[in-house]
């Protein structure tokens, strides 16, 4: 039986602070890395993050808030990483202690540009971590409606289902419902490629195209994301589980997606950089286009995925987004 573990949290953003908030239902400390200091100071006074979600009010007695990524792991078993796959190797760059005897959980959807793996991947083989010690935390689950305490879902992955079920149950309350899975890679790669969907329907909505269009867009990037993760890691999964098709929809519709709102401004005119600009929120789906791009061109079988292609023509190629969705739309059924 696993004994009683000390979580920590590592980054500062909403999905982080989201995992914060639903860790302290259960537990009576939680570990929280943010590299912003400023916020740290600000948080310990005004006890709420001063940039995201910023109607969650926290006891900061149960917290252990830390500036320095070292301490965080130091003191904590379990490690949930919710820092933005671009720039998870810079942090980690800073580490003086072993990730060797920790358990880490990724909650994070996207590739590391650095060695072109999904998360879990990254911690294997670059850290040396064990697979029964890596799991993934996915949705269908908004950050925005944790802090509404909405009715949400988590999907929980790991090789050792024991450390799947510890995790869940404390990420679990009234608000949460949680469920545990062994598919880490389809799960990791589904919340990775579901990301540059929701920029694709965003770019649709941008440019004008309706309801009828989305549900059509949506249908084929659920069989598109079959036939992906199919090729990645074929195992016995249902593709219309809510970890693959929930979280696709929940990202392709939602008001709070990140990625859509971004595709959304991309439709609208908005340059790459003056979207990215704009946000104050990382879209993970524009770096895992260029990955999920990259990546298929390896497959030794081609695996057919226009709307991936799409995304990338009119994010990396310079390509009209109004053209290449016209013709994007001679490709759909």
């Amino acid at each position: 039986m696993i004994q009683t573990m000390k979580f920590a949290v590592l980054g500062g953003g909403s999905w982080a602070t989201a995992i914060v908030k639903m860790l302290l239902v259960n537990q009576e400390k939680v570990g929280w890395y943010m590299r912003n200091s400023d916020a740290i100071g600000f948080l310990k006074i005004q006890k709420h993050n001063p940039n995201y979600l910023t109607s969650v009010t926290f006891d900061t007695d149960k917290l252990e808030l830390t500036d320095d990524i070292n301490t965080a792991i130091e003191k904590a078993d379990i490690l949930i990483f919710a820092i933005p796959s671009a720039f998870l190797e810079t942090e980690l760059q800073k580490l003086t202690v072993s990730l060797k005897d920790k358990i880490v959980f990724s909650a994070i959807k996207g590739i590391v540009p650095e060695s072109g793996l999904i998360v879990g991947e990254h911690f294997h083989e670059k850290y040396d971590i064990p697979f029964k010690n890596i799991g993934v935390i996915t949705g269908p689950c908004h950050a925005e409606e944790v802090a509404l305490e909405r009715l949400s879902y988590l999907t929980i992955a790991c090789a050792d289902q024991e450390k799947a079920q510890y995790v869940a149950d404390n990420l679990a309350s009234s608000y949460i419902k949680t469920k545990i899975t062994k598919d880490i890679i389809g799960t990791e790669y589904a919340a990775m490629l579901k990301n540059i969907y929701a920029i694709a329907a965003g770019i649709a909505h941008g440019l004008g195209y309706g309801d009828n269009f989305q549900s059509v867009l949506m249908s084929n990037a659920i069989r598109e994301m079959k036939r992906f993760t199919k090729r990645i890691h074929k195992i016995d999964r249902n593709i219309n589980d809510s970890a693959y098709l929930g979280d696709l929809l929940v990202t392709g519709y939602s008001t709070f997606s990140r990625n859509r709102m971004f595709g959304n401004m991309i439709g609208k005119g908005y340059t790459v950089k003056s979207a990215q600009m704009e946000m104050r929120m990382v879209a993970e789906g524009y770096y895992a286009a260029e990955s999920a791009y990259k990546l298929k061109a390896t497959f030794k079988k081609k695996v057919k995925t226009p709307i991936i292609d799409a995304v990338h023509a009119v994010l990396y190629e310079g390509k009209d987004a109004k053209k290449v969705f016209k013709a994007l739309t001679e490709k759909l059924d």
